[in-house]
């Protein structure tokens, strides 16, 4: 992606406010567009409301955070239907017994703030790899933000994604180093990992379907570094 278009880069808060806007609307266009069957893209809106609200909310009704065996395969469920679809992943993620599911997941959610240790926990299930571990958690903590490929590609000078727990880390340095700066310039707002990543996913997946969304905010950055060149241009000028 061009610098002048990366959300990642924007210098004001602006941009990031109206992306966090447009997730549910950039979703329903993505579903649109690539699941030709209504009933497809109606399933992919169901798995992701019930990932973003309702599994949260499960996670934390209960006395300690774990997962269930049915929870886990719904999970990956959404995960290969808003990304890549991959069957063999759905079928190994089923042979993961109920109470093998429970106790990791547990053991997982305990772990945290230590998301490597965490991690590492998640992937003794099988099927579970780093992008899909950082999704339970997620799901149980939003300021562990979800691996996805599109957040991933949103900020520049990452290069080619490597499904591995030290490019996730990475990547999680990346998100939070974000995050610090969106603190620093909006104390009041209710900025966290997981918003940031849905953000970055909603810029890039808009700028596929929807760009003219985006035409402004993308321009904030290359504007502001306009105006301050021609600032300084007339500056010069005036001492001359």
């Amino acid at each position: 992606m061009a610098a002048s278009l990366s959300l990642y880069e924007a210098t004001g808060i602006e941009p990031w406010k109206k992306t966090n806007q447009l997730y549910d609307k950039i979703l329903k266009l993505k579903a649109e567009k690539e699941k030709k069957e209504k009933a497809k893209a109606a399933k992919l809106l169901e798995l992701d409301s019930w990932f973003q609200n309702q599994l949260p909310q499960n996670i934390h009704k209960r006395s300690e955070k774990f997962l269930t065996q049915e929870e886990l395969i719904k999970l990956m469920e959404w995960k290969l239907t808003r990304g890549k679809f991959r069957p063999r992943l759905t079928q190994l993620v089923q042979t993961n017994s109920s109470e093998t599911v429970k106790e990791v997941t547990s053991k997982a959610f305990k772990c945290l703030p230590d998301v490597k240790s965490a991690i590492n926990e998640l992937t003794k299930l099988k099927a579970v790899g780093p992008a899909t571990a950082s999704a339970i958690l997620c799901a149980g903590s939003h300021k562990v933000p979800f691996m996805a490929d599109e957040s991933i590609q949103a900020i520049p000078g990452f290069g080619k994604i490597d499904y591995t727990l030290k490019f996730y880390l990475q990547y999680l340095e990346k998100i939070r180093s974000c995050l610090r700066n969106l603190v620093n310039k909006d104390p009041e707002g209710d900025w966290n990992e997981h918003k940031i990543e849905l953000c970055l996913w909603t810029h890039v997946t808009g700028l596929k379907y929807a760009p003219e969304l985006f035409s402004k905010a993308s321009l904030s950055k290359r504007k502001t570094a306009a105006n301050d060149e021609g600032s300084q241009k007339s500056s010069k000028k005036r001492k001359v």
